[in-house]
């Protein structure tokens, strides 16, 4: 039997968020196989293309990776800064820099659908 959309959702969230790593859904896929050893990559896919549309999670573009959202991000931008030693990925929020995005993006009439700010770097722990 298949599992609802919800349920898988709330199964992919709760891999992300027994990691204190960004992790690829090949990554996901292989947590969710050890109880459930049928499911298939599309399935995953699916599921992380909801959730981050819901902005419940979110896809570091530059990694080809996923963290749990740990911010509210209504009419904000989540600004994340990845260790580029270790992996630790920091959420901050970005809410004054929407009004500079939006004014930057409407000069070209380009709408955007999502802002996300990826900052790489070295955190505290690495640098010290």
């Amino acid at each position: 039997m298949r599992k609802r959309a919800a349920a898988r959702q709330d199964d992919v969230l709760s891999v992300l968020k027994g990691c204190d790593r960004p992790m690829t859904a090949y990554q996901i896929l292989e947590r969710l196989q050890i109880g459930e050893p049928d499911i298939a990559p599309p399935t995953v896919y699916r599921t992380l293309s909801a959730l981050t549309d819901q902005g419940r999670a979110h896809r570091l573009e530059s990694i080809k990776a996923f963290v749990p959202c740990r911010c509210s991000h209504v009419e904000s931008v989540p600004v994340l800064a990845i260790c580029e030693d270790c992996g630790l990925v920091e959420e901050h929020d970005g809410s004054e820099l929407l009004p500079q995005l939006t004014a930057l993006t409407d000069q070209s009439a380009f709408q955007a659908d999502r802002h996300i700010v990826e900052i790489h770097g070295h955190c505290e722990a690495c640098t010290a």
